[in-house]
């Protein structure tokens, strides 16, 4: 048996890059960062923080999730897996690149008021009263 599970807690790097392929597949990449925080051991050594970058990899409708409300600086939690790949650079030489393919996503932060969908908000039936507090609810996670 074997498991290949990743955990990670982070914060966004840069914007997500979304591009479409094949048949309208959305697949968005991103960096996050992971920081161990610094301590202070008893002889008075200082250990600084420590950050790791990941590179994330969305598919299909976490992709179009991500297109829509993740920006840099944002909170995440991921799940997924590592998968590493190779390609040969410009100049012929092997690279390695180790990548989080995720298979759940989840935002810690709170929703940015500028990050609500273009799409008209649904019409009110009789029976609701009109809220005038914008409480991010219609948000899909």
């Amino acid at each position: 048996m074997s498991v290949n599970k990743v955990i990670l807690i982070g914060n966004v790097g840069k914007d997500p890059d979304v591009r479409y392929v094949d048949a309208n597949v959305a697949v968005a990449t991103f960096t996050l960062a992971t920081t161990e925080r610094g301590y202070t051991l008893a002889n008075g050594t200082k250990v600084p923080d420590k950050t790791e970058w990941h590179n994330i990899v969305l598919w299909r409708g976490l992709a179009e999730v991500c297109e829509k409300y993740v920006h840099k600086g944002d909170r995440l939690y991921i799940e997924g897996k590592i998968r590493t790949r190779s390609y040969d650079d410009q100049k012929g030489v092997r690279r390695y690149i180790t990548e989080i393919y995720a298979d759940n996503m989840e935002m810690l932060s709170a929703p940015r008021q500028n990050a609500q969908p273009a799409a008209a908000a649904p019409a009110q039936t009789h029976d609701a009263p009109a809220s005038t507090a914008d409480d991010g609810s219609d948000l899909p996670f």
